[in-house]
């Protein structure tokens, strides 16, 4: 989205007239100096502006203007929609001034950074957030650098544009070089008002999905893996009342994607001189949207993730999750044109723009893909692990299991196993213990529990799992290594969560204290979302950490959809199996029948929101305080 009068040009009058003074260098002295030393190249291509700090002002509205080449009232930040790239340095005191021009109370959480809790911006929590013509004033050290990104934390005002790239300058110099840098900031932007949407959801979780299978599809699965077993995973999917197309809640049928608030039709171009190395900076602003990431012709090398530098990989693709963000370098050689390429993982839609030695140049949109159907992978199921005998699930007779009483299992009480001390036990490496078969292990017999939402166990008792993991088929374990659903990962070199290492080891070593798990939990049916089975508006208390603990943080999602749960105010360590070098990130992405661990220090004192940064799935009960004293 970009204001009425303002041109698709990557540099704007504002940042020409910041600039003015680097242009005495000359083109050789920038292209001699390291990046970070040379903040002309950094502010040069990001449409709406940039507000530099440490002291920024930001008033908040709505305003009329065309969004996609048609008519639209967003909230826009000082005039653009989505808001401008707010620059900080490490080492500064940062002031914000907010000002609330809206007829509704608002908010601003600046995502990913280690602040003071009262600063954090989440009503109800530490912060009162902001009333309708009033001004409040953010006050925080800025002690990290990297790539984040700030939104509103009221009510659904992300899904109408509050949103905006957030800057961090390291003080030092950074351990990668590159002549020039573009932010991409990925949205997804709806005409229908965002009540509408979610009711639309209440109503039916499908309501968007217009990529159903067909009786074509059903032939041609016939044709593939033979009837029987493609008669069993039809009648599966049906027991559980979803679809095995139900990739994402909320599509293209609704969905405009756009690139820094730009259409694919509008060409959003970053520029680019042959030979320079380019810093993309992308981060996911969307409400509901996960994207593959691309630039066909050029390799991606990762350098950072969350804002956290890890050790360069190479790939040519990656997703990233709803809140994630990722610094890719690229060096393009040709004198021609790139096609910036961000479909999403329900292959509904896309955004896109151009890389280019000049404006004006488009390359060829990439063929599209059509859209995956979730497997078995999705209900927990090991690589490798034998299905051939789905065939015999057809006539499978689940009666027995509706009147399993779960609450005369004696001695299962696993409320006090989360303060179990783990750290006595020397030379566990947990990473290695996540695709474990417990099946294996005497006198544990958890088939019978395998995927059970324990906060509905009447819906289990009843017979109905609507879109939770199936009772007594799955068992959620690593995935780390797999892209995730609708990538073919000997097509192309895909990022994976297993090749994050961070540079160096982070301070704390301790090993864990305790271990605290968490499932995710859902009833699709319904459209409620929720930790352990409880919303947010049903549990009693927050998530309590000790102030200076370390402790280990599992996340197993018993569901049929991808969740990525973000943390405010500590960094979560993933423990992907490198060892020292875990990394360090503020979202984690967790896949449907995925079990994934995370060290914490509790450093933090306060409240603290903890949250799916799934929009809707947030607003229906996917939500907890956690409270550090």
């Amino acid at each position: 989205m970009i204001k009425a009068n303002q041109t698709a040009s990557p540099l704007t009058r504002r940042q020409v007239l910041k600039g003015g003074s680097a242009l005495g260098l000359g083109a050789m002295a920038l292209r001699l100096s390291p990046a970070w030393a040379a903040p002309w190249g950094q502010t040069a291509a990001y449409p709406q502006g940039t507000e530099q700090g440490p002291n920024v002002s930001l008033a908040i509205r709505r305003e009329s203007f065309p969004v996609a080449g048609q008519s639209a009232r967003p909230i826009s930040i000082n005039g653009t929609s989505p808001g401008p790239l707010v620059r900080l340095r490490e080492g500064q005191d940062a002031v914000l001034r907010v000002t609330n021009l809206l007829e509704e109370p608002t908010s601003i959480h600046w995502h990913g950074l280690i602040l003071p809790p009262e600063m954090d911006g989440v009503p109800g929590v530490s912060f009162a957030g902001i009333a309708p013509g009033e001004t409040f004033t953010y006050r925080f050290p800025v002690r990290q650098n990297g790539t984040y990104w700030y939104h509103s934390h009221s009510g659904l005002q992300e899904q109408l544009g509050h949103a905006g790239p957030l800057i961090i300058d390291a003080a030092e110099p950074e351990p990668f070089r590159y002549d020039r840098e573009h932010v991409l900031l990925l949205t997804d932007w709806s005409f229908e008002d965002p009540a509408t949407i979610f009711h639309n959801l209440k109503i039916g979780e499908g309501y968007y999905n217009f990529q159903e299978r067909t009786v074509a599809d059903f032939f041609a699965d016939v044709e593939r893996h033979g009837f029987a077993d493609t008669a069993a995973q039809r009648a599966m999917w049906a027991d559980m009342r979803m679809s095995s197309r139900d990739i994402a809640d909320v599509t293209g049928s609704t969905y405009t994607y756009l690139m820094n608030g730009q259409s694919p039709s509008q060409n959003w171009t970053a520029l680019f001189k042959p030979g320079e190395t380019q810093r993309l900076r992308v981060i996911n602003g969307s409400a509901m949207t996960y994207f593959d990431v691309r630039i066909p012709g050029l390799t991606m090398t990762v350098v950072a993730a969350d804002g956290q530098p890890i050790q360069p990989v190479p790939v040519e693709e990656f997703r990233i999750g709803v809140a994630e963000t990722y610094d890719v370098l690229v060096t393009p050689e040709a004198n021609t044109a790139y096609t910036l390429f961000a479909e999403s993982m329900d292959r509904s839609g896309y955004a896109s723009g151009t890389l280019a030695p000049r404006l004006g140049m488009t390359a060829p949109i990439p063929v599209r893909r059509q859209i995956a159907d979730r497997g078995m992978e999705a209900m927990g199921a090991h690589a490798g692990m034998d299905m051939s005998g789905m065939s015999d699930m057809q006539g499978m007779d689940h009666s027995a299991m509706q009147g399993m009483d779960n609450a005369k299992m004696p001695g299962m009480d696993h409320s006090a196993m989360q303060g179990m001390d783990h750290a006595k036990m020397p030379g566990m490496d947990h990473s290695t213990m996540q695709g474990m078969d417990h099946a294996k292990m005497p006198g544990m017999d958890h088939s019978s529990m395998q995927g059970m939402d324990r906060g509905h166990m009447a819906d289990a008792a009843s017979g109905r799992t609507d879109g939770m993991l199936p009772v007594g088929v799955a068992q959620p374990g690593s995935r780390l290594d797999q892209p995730g659903i609708g990538i073919d990962p000997g097509e192309r070199r895909v990022l994976v969560y297993r090749d994050l290492k961070a540079l160096r080891p982070w301070p704390d070593r301790r090993p864990p204290g305790r271990e605290l798990e968490l499932h995710l939990t859902g009833n699709m049916e319904r459209y409620m979302w929720s930790f352990d089975g409880k919303k947010f508006s049903e549990v009693t208390g927050p998530i309590h950490f000790e102030k200076d603990e370390r402790l280990r943080l599992i996340l197993v999602n018993d569901t049929m959809m991808e969740h990525p749960i973000h943390l405010h105010g500590m960094w979560m360590e993933l423990e992907n199996g490198a060892g020292e070098l875990i990394p360090r990130k503020h979202t984690l992405n967790v896949k449907p029948g995925e079990r994934l661990s995370a060290l914490i220090t509790a450093d933090a004192e306060g409240s603290w929101a903890f949250h799916c940064h799934l929009l809707y799935h947030m607003d229906a009960g996917m939500f907890r305080v956690v409270k550090v004293a």
